[in-house]
């Protein structure tokens, strides 16, 4: 089979899921949130909202409470230090991640994942073509503005976590330039994420090293019609020290029309939280992957919220024999609405 045929778009098929109420038991199971996780200004106050664009969580330990971690929102320049505890989040300081503005706007990172590894936590922007619902940006008149909102997002930064809220970020451009160089993803770096174009939501870093991006644009069509999600691997060192950008892509068989959206290391491996990929219906899910093959196997599909609901972060908490506990938060709910769920554990 060709290459050509391997990386055209996926089709996209919405099977909207039977109608869940969820939790499926009918109880609120969610974590305190103490302070507040902040999020865009209000345009009628000119005051700042709490978070509702939650996406992405990573702490500085993966076992035991407190923990130290660092929360994202995809519509601000900043992130969020929290103290994790059992049933808990207790807010802390914002940090700076970038500066980026076209004119006198602020343009956002459009964060979408969070990692820590060895003193370090690692933001990463979407890497696409800015979020237009209402296509308001034209390609010919608004090249400028779309370029600074590209060139905004496509930024990984690194910060050291001991700094707190006084740490210097450390950006890096490089990603987006190996993004549009890789024959399986420079055709799709430049479209909506609605025409199934370069939309990362995902991060993990493996053994120290290694960085995974988990794009949920696009999905792939790989043999036999199936769906296909990319992870694309890069060293650290070649994204942030000049080294050589020996890249690898990844596609993944999370389930129809589903891409990554959120990455997390666990153990040895890689736990990834699946999703509607260019669709905005569908179902979501939970794999575990090694991070070095293609092979997947599915933990658990996520039947027990209302479909309407979009899990957006992936964190785990405590593993009991064969069960794991993960925290789960959502985009579109007031600061995440975190929620523990008890799901298999990997192997």
């Amino acid at each position: 089979m060709s290459l050509a045929h391997l990386t055209r778009i996926a089709a996209i098929v919405c099977v909207l899921p039977a109608l869940l109420v969820g939790p499926a038991d009918g109880k609120d199971d969610s974590w305190e949130v103490d302070g507040k996780l902040i999020g865009k200004i209000s345009k009628k106050t000119g005051k700042v909202k709490k978070s509702e664009d939650v996406s992405g969580i990573a702490c500085t330990k993966q076992k035991g409470f407190p923990r130290t971690c660092l929360i994202i929102d995809d519509n601000l320049q900043d992130a969020q230090f929290v103290e994790l505890n059992d049933g808990k989040l207790v807010v802390g300081d914002p940090v700076k991640l970038i500066k980026n503005k076209f004119g006198d706007e602020q343009l956002e990172l459009d964060g979408e994942g969070i990692a820590f590894s060895q003193g370090y936590f690692y933001a990463i922007g979407s890497h696409g073509r800015p979020r237009d619902g209402n296509e308001k940006l034209d390609p010919v008149k608004d090249r400028d503005e779309i370029n600074a909102r590209i060139a905004s997002n496509s930024q990984i930064v690194r910060i050291r976590a001991r700094d707190g809220a006084d740490a210097k970020p450390e950006p890096t451009l490089t990603l987006r330039k190996i993004i549009t160089e890789e024959t399986i993803l420079r055709d799709f770096a430049d479209r909506r994420l609605e025409e199934n174009g370069v939309t990362i939501e995902g991060i993990a870093i493996k053994d120290d090293k290694t960085l995974l991006a988990g794009f949920r644009g696009p999905v792939l069509k790989g043999d036999e019609g199936k769906s296909r999600a990319v992870v694309l691997s890069v060293p650290l060192n070649a994204l942030f020290d000049g080294g050589e950008a020996q890249h690898k892509v990844f596609r993944l068989p999370l389930g129809p029309a589903r891409g990554v959206r959120d990455l997390v290391t666990y153990e040895d491996g890689i736990l990834i939280l699946a999703g509607p990929g260019a669709c905005q219906c569908g179902t979501y899910a939970i794999y575990s992957w090694d991070g070095a093959s293609e092979n997947v196997t599915l933990l658990s599909e996520l039947e027990q919220f209302d479909p309407a609901r979009k899990p957006e972060a992936l964190l785990p908490l405590d593993r009991n024999g064969k069960k794991l506990r993960v925290l789960i938060l959502f985009d579109g709910d007031e600061e995440g609405k975190p929620t523990p769920v008890e799901i298999p554990a990997p192997d």
